[in-house]
């Protein structure tokens, strides 16, 4: 398999080599992934790249801030929608 597919390169085939193509990538990341689970040997194990999720990132990839920093950031979109659309009320008290 190559190591990387070029845009221009599948610009170029037609429907049905995409097709058997696209069979072959598929056949080949489920032996990766049965290797996986089995424990295969490393070299195999090391041309499945893609992180579906965030938290499954290695460490080394993270954001480089302290614990509490990464913490605090953590909001979610919703949270910060919220919080600027409806702030903390601010009062004055009459005396």
């Amino acid at each position: 398999m190559e190591k990387r597919i070029k845009v221009h390169e599948l610009r170029s085939k037609s429907k049905q080599e995409l097709l058997a193509q696209l069979k072959d990538l598929k056949a080949e990341l489920a032996l990766l992934r049965v290797a996986k689970v089995t424990g295969g040997a490393p070299n195999k194990l090391s041309k499945m790249e893609v992180y579906k999720n965030k938290k499954f990132m290695p460490l080394d990839l993270r954001p480089k801030k302290t614990r509490a920093i990464r913490s605090v950031s953590l909001k979610t979109e919703r949270e910060k929608k919220r919080e600027m659309y409806f702030p903390m009320r601010k009062f004055a008290i009459k005396v």
